[in-house]
């Protein structure tokens, strides 16, 4: 594989690419021609903020949730968490097994939230149902 393939397909997996875009760029290699000058390749911005959006009816009546935590939010509390003992962590994580939310905070790094923040971007859950709709994506 030559290098600019690789090249095209590491911004395709960093999501700096879609997959229209990369296919567009690959097939302009092939002829040996520059790249259609529509495609942009400049990187997207990070995101910023976890978005969390409800609309729904409940006993006729309409309901809207629209909540938006900022990532750095999250980088930070990560950070606190490094400071809580371990074992209060373990008391924690067992509440919240108990709970339901099979989540250990042991387990938490913040290199790891990083990673999981840069795939966090790429994400949208959508859900429609007749009586609410509920949208989860980053920005």
């Amino acid at each position: 594989m030559n290098e600019q393939r690789k090249d095209i397909l590491d911004m395709l997996a960093e999501g700096k690419l879609t997959a229209v875009e990369a296919e567009q760029l690959i097939a302009a290699l092939e002829r040996g021609q520059p790249p259609a000058a529509s495609v942009e390749t400049r990187p997207k911005a990070k995101a910023k903020y976890l978005r969390v959006q409800v609309d729904a009816v409940e006993n006729g009546e309409p309901g809207r949730v629209n909540v938006r935590v900022p990532l750095q939010l999250l980088r930070a509390g990560v950070k606190l968490a490094a400071l809580i003992p371990p074992q209060a962590l373990g008391k924690a994580t067992i509440e919240l097994n108990k709970s339901g939310v099979p989540f250990d905070l042991t387990q938490l790094k913040p290199e790891q939230l990083e990673a999981l923040i840069e795939h966090l971007d790429e994400v949208t859950v959508e859900v429609d149902q007749a009586d609410a709709k509920v949208r989860v994506f980053c920005e």
